[in-house]
């Protein structure tokens, strides 16, 4: 009886196992995936300049707007064959809006080698996170909680940044973006291993949303203290 026991155990654990693994292989494609319609939307958005004109509150009203219809409808359709597309339309979006940064960037003489050079950061925090989360068996459960709190904190502070227009706000700004969103890097891919997030298309809006907050940031960052126009 012992031994039966001990045999479905076993075999409940393998079986759960398999299938952490699975979501966490989907979700690295679909992620890797992603990448591909970020960059054709930002590609588009620097040749074109079409998002030039959303500056100021309407910008970021428009912004938020599309990308919090994005996010609802993506988890209404995670489940379903439309997850993927409409996970996919998003991050076209996304590349669309960054453009306008990129584009900032690009106008620098070096701009080229700060945008490698914060893609270069932002792989590099992924890394590390992704390591962590293999290595460390610690719940991180709780930093849930913390990092709402902080990620309110630094919307309400983007917000507010709009229309002040202060460059150091920025930069403090997108210094703790870079904090914040890393630790939730480590947050979501730690909810994978463990088992906590069970839907792959779930778990790729998360990572990438913070992998495109990193690199924003980043990019930011470079451009406001390494841009230079010699």
């Amino acid at each position: 009886m012992t031994d039966q026991v001990q045999s479905l155990d076993y075999g409940y654990a393998a079986t759960a196992a398999a299938q952490r693994n699975k979501v966490l292989r989907n979700t690295y494609w679909l992620l890797a995936l992603s990448l591909v319609p970020t960059v054709l939307g930002a590609w588009l958005g620097v040749a074109t300049g079409m998002t030039r004109g959303l500056t100021g509150g309407l910008g970021l009203m428009v912004f938020l707007g599309i990308a919090f219809a994005f996010m609802f409808a993506i988890e209404k359709t995670k489940n379903s064959a439309a997850g993927v597309p409409v996970l996919l339309a998003f991050t076209f979006f996304m590349g669309l809006m960054l453009s306008r940064l990129i584009a900032m960037v690009l106008g620098f003489k070096n701009g080229p080698s700060l945008i490698m050079t914060a893609f270069g950061g932002t792989a590099g925090v992924f890394f590390v996170m992704a390591s962590l989360s293999t290595i460390i068996k610690r719940d991180l459960s709780g930093m849930g909680k913390f990092l709402m709190v902080g990620a309110l904190a630094i919307l309400i502070g983007g917000v507010i940044n709009v229309f002040v227009g202060s460059t150091t706000g920025m930069l403090v700004i997108s210094v703790m973006a870079i904090g914040l969103f890393s630790a939730y890097m480590l947050y979501d891919l730690k909810r994978i291993v463990d088992g906590g997030e069970t839907n792959y298309i779930s778990a790729t809006l998360a990572l990438y949303l913070d992998i495109f907050n990193v690199f924003q940031s980043l990019l930011a960052i470079l451009g406001l203290t390494s841009g230079s126009n010699d």
